[in-house]
């Protein structure tokens, strides 16, 4: 190709960028006195992926203590599992809630 339409034959300097890497953000699970142990589980299960052991112990924490760190994500991923307990939650009638904070 001829020169003209590239604008000369300069080469650049490669530039160096450092990417930050994204920010985390916890997921924590509030006590209600409404919400059954078990339906917490079983959240913890489908929407987190804890095992049976892990998933009681969460909520075990949650119910003495108010909350409990559920996971660490980025925050598209933090605000997409707060919202699936939140609709799982309201299509069982409980009223379960989860927020989410920078880590």
């Amino acid at each position: 190709m001829p020169e003209a339409v590239f604008g000369g034959s300069e080469v650049l300097p490669e530039r160096k960028e450092e990417l930050k890497a994204p920010e985390d953000y916890t997921v924590v699970l509030l006590n209600d006195n409404y919400t059954t142990r078990e339906f917490v589980v079983e959240v913890l299960r489908l929407v987190f992926h804890k095992n049976q052991a892990d998933a009681t112990k969460i909520m075990l924490k949650v119910h003495h203590q108010g909350r409990g760190v559920v996971g660490v994500y980025t925050w598209d991923i933090a605000q997409t599992k707060a919202n699936q307990v939140h609709a799982l939650a309201r299509e069982y009638g409980f009223p379960l809630r989860c927020i989410v904070e920078e880590a």
